[in-house]
C-alpha cells in the first residue's frame, strides 16, 4: 500500500526508486514491525493489567509456574497488530500470497483470541475444546488452500530435502495435496501452541524459523542482476535465478512473502525484549496459533513442507512428545517423559527455565542453518 504510493512519486523524488527492491522492502517491514512492538508494549501490558487479563496456570505445574499466574496475557494480539500493519505497508496487495498468509494467520489469532477469553473469563486452563480449535483450524487451512490452488498455477507438487526439484518430486492430486498442505499449517500451529510454555521459548526459535523462511521466500522467486565490464568498455549485465543456483522450487511471487516472515522476525523481537525471563506478558493461544500457521503457510507457499521438518525441528520434537507420552501411557500406564511438553521434561531433570530456553534455541539455530546448508548438498 505505502511502497505503491512511495513508488509512484519516484518521477518527483528519484531516491524513491528504492522501493521496486524487494529487498528494502523486507528491511522496512522488519524495523516497522519492531518499532511498533517496542513502543506500544508498555501500554498494552499497563492496559492488560488494568482489566485484569492474566495467565491461567495449570493446577499440576510446580510452583515456579504457578508464581507467574496473572501475568498479563494475549500478548499475541499486539504481535498480530505489528505483523499485519508492516505487511500491507510495504508488501504488494495485488500478490496472492500475502493474502493467504494474512488470512490464515488472522484466522487462527481469532481462534486463539476466543480462546484466551474463555480461559480467563472461566480460570480454567482448558479453555476452547480442541476438537473445536481443530475444526475451525482445518476449515480455515482447507479453504486457503484451495481458493489458493483453483485460482493460481502455483501447482501440486511435493518437493523432497536434498533433492533437486528436476531430479525427484511428487505431482500428487488436487485434494491429496490440500490435504497434505492443510495438516502442515494446522500441525505447526498446534505445534508452537505447545512449545509456548516457558518465557521465550515459543518465539526465539519462530524469531529463527521465519528468518529461515525469508531467506527461502525470497530465493524462490528473486533473478539477481550481475554488471560485467567487457573489454571493450562495455558494460553488459547477466541475470541468474537463485532457485536454478540453489536448487529451489520456482514459485512465481512468493517472494512478497519474504515482508510477511520479516515482519514476523521484527514483531517477534520486539515481543522477545518483554518476553523473556522473568516475563513482563505472554503471547497466549491467540499468538501461538497464528504465528504458527503463519509459519505453516511459509513452508507451503515456498514449497519447502518437509524441509520445514527440519527448520522447525524444537516445533516437531514438541509436538511428537506430547503424542508419544500421551500414546504411550495409554497402552501401557507408564510415561516416557517426566513431563509432556518435553521442555517440561528438562525443567524436571533440574534444567533451569533459562538454561532450558536458551540451549532449545540454540538448537533452533543450528537445525535452520543445516536446513539452509541442505540446498548445496542436493
Amino acid at each position: 500500500m505505502l511502497f505503491r504510493l512511495l513508488f509512484e512519486l519516484r518521477l518527483v523524488f528519484g531516491p524513491f526508486r528504492v522501493f521496486r527492491y524487494t529487498s528494502f522492502r523486507i528491511i522496512a517491514a522488519t524495523v516497522t514491525a519492531m518499532l511498533i512492538s517496542f513502543f506500544l508494549y508498555p501500554w498494552f501490558i499497563r492496559q492488560l493489567k488494568r482489566i485484569g487479563v492474566g495467565q491461567v496456570i495449570r493446577q499440576e505445574m510446580d510452583e515456579s509456574h504457578q508464581k507467574k499466574r496473572d501475568t498479563p496475557t494475549m500478548g499475541g494480539s499486539l504481535m498480530l497488530f505489528a505483523i499485519v500493519v508492516p505487511t500491507l505497508l510495504w508488501a504488494d496487495l495485488a500478490n496472492g500470497y500475502v493474502w493467504l498468509a494474512l488470512g490464515v494467520t488472522t484466522g487462527y489469532a481469532a481462534i486463539g483470541l476466543v480462546d484466551d477469553i474463555k480461559k480467563v473469563r472461566s480460570h480454567d486452563s482448558r479453555g476452547l475444546p480442541g476438537k473445536y480449535k481443530l475444526l475451525f483450524q482445518f476449515a480455515i487451512a482447507i479453504g486457503a488452500m484451495a481458493l489458493l490452488l483453483g485460482l493460481t498455477d502455483y501447482g501440486t507438487i511435493l518437493y523432497f530435502p536434498f533433492v533437486k526439484p528436476d531430479a525427484f518430486h511428487l505431482d500428487l492430486p488436487f485434494w491429496v495435496y490440500v490435504a497434505f498442505a492443510s495438516v502442515a499449517i494446522v500441525g505447526m500451529s498446534n505445534a508452537v501452541n505447545l512449545t509456548d510454555g516457558l518465557d521465550g521459548l515459543a518465539i526465539g526459535p519462530s524469531i529463527v524459523a521465519s528468518g529461515t523462511f525469508l531467506i527461502l521466500a525470497y530465493a524462490a522467486a528473486t533473478a539477481l542482476g550481475i554488471r560485467v565490464t567487457a573489454p571493450d568498455g562495455e558494460i553488459q549485465t547477466y541475470f541468474f535465478d537463485l532457485a536454478d543456483y540453489l536448487g529451489l522450487a520456482k514459485v512465481q511471487g512468493v517472494q512478497e512473502l519474504a515482508i510477511f516472515a520479516g515482519a514476523i522476525m521484527g514483531a517477534g523481537v520486539g515481543f522477545l525484549w518483554f518476553n523473556t525471563f522473568p516475563a513482563q506478558i505472554f503471547m497466549g493461544d491467540v499468538g501461538s496459533l497464528s504465528i504458527g500457521g503463519a509459519i505453516g503457510v511459509l513452508a507451503v507457499a515456498t514449497k519447502n513442507e518437509l524441509l520445514s521438518l527440519i527448520i522447525c525441528g524444537i516445533f516437531v520434537l514438541e509436538a511428537v512428545s506430547v503424542i508419544l507420552q500421551r500414546y504411550y501411557y495409554k497402552a501401557t500406564r507408564r510415561r516416557i517423559f517426566l513431563m509432556a511438553p518435553i521442555h517440561h521434561h528438562f525443567e524436571k531433570k533440574q534444567w533451569s527455565e533459562s538454561q532450558v530456553v536458551v540451549r532449545f534455541w540454540i538448537i533452533a539455530i543450528l537445525l535452520s542453518l543445516f536446513a539452509l546448508a541442505s540446498l548445496k548438498l542436493r
